[in-house]
Parts: C-alpha cells; structure tokens; sequence
C-alpha cells in the first residue's frame, strides 16, 4: 500500500496546464457554477499534486495508482460521496484528453465507483415551519427582512445561494414570479404566491430602504452593512431564529427547501412540476422526496389509523 506523504504546494506545470485547459473547455460546453469549477480545480490538483510525488504526472498515470489514491482517501475518512465526486470529475477530464486524441485509452474505464447510501434529506413539518415564520421581530427592519427571506425561500424553493443573490430585476410583484439564476448558470422563473409576495413588498416598503441607507443598490437583501450577504450570514440567522421558535431539530442549509419540496409532494404536487421548481436537470435528483413524502404517510397512517 502506498503511503500519503505531505502535499507539495503546487502540481507540476504541465500537469497545472491540462487542468486549466479542461477547466475552459467544460466550462464552455456545460456552464458550470464557480463552486463546480472550484471543486474539480482542487480534486484535480490534489490528484496531480499526489502523482508528482511519486515521479508521475496525469498523463501515464494507471488504474491502480487511481486505486492507491482512493484507498488513501477513505483512510483519511473522507465519505464515499467525496470520493464518487472525485472520480467523476477524473473520468470526464480523461474523457476530455482521450477525445482531444491527448492519450490512447482511459485509464480509469474500469475503476468501480464507491457504493452510495443515500440520506433522506433533512426536512421540517408544516408546524416547524409556521413557528420558524413566525419567530422574526418584526418591529425591527433586520427582523423584517429576516421573516421575508424565510418566506421567499419556502415559497420557492430557492437554494440559500440564489436568495442572497436575488437582485431587483430578477423580481417581478405583479406576476408574483422570481426569476432564478441557478446552477451552471440555468435560469427559471418560480411562482412566489401570494402571502411572500405580501411580505416581500412590505418589505421592499419598510425596511430595505433603512437597510441600505437609502443609497441606490440592486440587491434585495442587504446585510446590515448595506452590503451583499454572504450565505454563511444567513444560515447564521435561520439558526438563530430556530432557536427563538424552540425547533430542535440538526437545521441544514437546504432544509427550507426539502421543506418546499416535500409539503408540495404531500399535498398532490406532481413530481415534475417540483423538478422544474427546485431547477434539477434530472428527475432522479428529485425522486428522492418521493420518499420523504412516503415515510410520511407511513408515518401518518401508524400514527392515526385504527390498525395501524
């Protein structure tokens, strides 16, 4: 077995040149998100980086060095997703070299992929959701603003991302609707309903202009610095305001979300539907609520049926 030495600071330059190079070129044919982009710039690296350590490069590297490598990760206990990441992200740059006629055959054709389990998402019930609506001080702007981004984050359906980046124009209150600028740059418009919509012009009304100082920005909503909000500051918030409303329950970033898609399900929503909401590519990624939303049947039915 072959043993993990310290990482060297960079690949070598050759191998850091056919990184940037497939970077450009997925990037032209997928559109992919800065945060993809930024993710297979550090798998590759790090790949090549281990490589060079050992007087190799991606260009002759082999099956079993792949093997070695993996085998190292789940050393380090990284998670069998980590690595399935990582050699999806390998497989197309090889895929990438083979069709530019860079090397002859794929070296890694024949590596398995590392056996998934996947985890039902985190969601909330219709009454924690109420209660984490219902927490804000609404007397205060910041409070304001805080009740209206959880309420256009459950009516939507919006990753935490595209909320803190939503701008003005991608808003429109006489039809109700968002315009959404998703992964690898996919665009959709998703209705809001009528109660966030309330809220959000309440809010545009009463509390953005004392946000931002009444000095002319795009964003929707601001910091308290009148600045663009990270993600970090707002899943900060939702725990906090978690707290207030008494829910216990391990919050994720896309609880929210799961939340949306898991109540649209449990009231009739047709599968599709919630698919071109959430913005998935592939219905299989939104598949998995179906099964949120029978586990709660399930659990419905035990709880309340004669025989159950």
């Amino acid at each position: 077995m072959v043993v993990a030495k310290p990482l060297a600071p960079a690949p070598a330059s050759a191998d850091a040149q056919l990184i940037a190079e497939y970077l450009d070129a997925i990037w032209m044919e997928k559109g992919l998100s800065d945060n993809t982009q930024e993710s297979y710039r550090r798998d590759l690296t790090q790949f090549a980086i281990w490589l060079n350590q050992r007087d190799c490069s991606l260009m002759n590297v082999d099956a079993s060095m792949v093997q070695d490598y993996l085998d190292i990760r789940l050393q380090q206990k990284l998670s069998s997703r980590t690595s399935a990441r990582f050699l999806s992200c390998v497989r197309g740059f090889y895929r990438y070299l083979l069709r530019e006629n860079r090397i002859n055959e794929n070296p890694i054709a024949l590596v398995d992929n590392p056996k998934l389990s996947r985890p039902l998402p985190k969601s909330l019930s219709e009454t924690d959701v109420e209660a984490l609506l219902a927490a804000p001080d609404l007397s205060d702007p910041v409070g304001l603003r805080d009740r209206t981004m959880l309420e256009v984050l459950y009516a939507c359906g919006l990753r935490v991302s595209e909320l803190v980046e939503l701008t003005m124009p991608q808003i429109n209150l006489r039809q109700n609707v968002v315009r959404v600028m998703g992964k690898g740059s996919k665009e959709r418009l998703v209705p809001m309903g009528e109660e966030a919509a309330a809220w959000l012009a309440r809010y545009l009304r009463e509390a953005r202009p004392v946000l931002l100082n009444n000095m002319p920005d795009e964003v929707v909503f601001p910091s308290t610095r009148a600045q663009p909000m990270t993600r970090q500051t707002f899943w900060y918030r939702i725990k906090h305001w978690a707290m207030v409303a008494g829910i216990k329950k391990d919050l994720s970033p896309h609880t929210l979300r799961h939340a949306f898609a898991t109540h649209l399900l449990n009231h009739g929503a047709d599968l599709r539907v919630v698919q071109l909401l959430l913005g998935h590519s592939d219905l299989s990624t939104t598949q998995i609520y179906t099964h949120v939303a029978k586990l709660r049947m399930k659990q419905q039915h035990a709880q309340h049926h004669p025989r159950g």
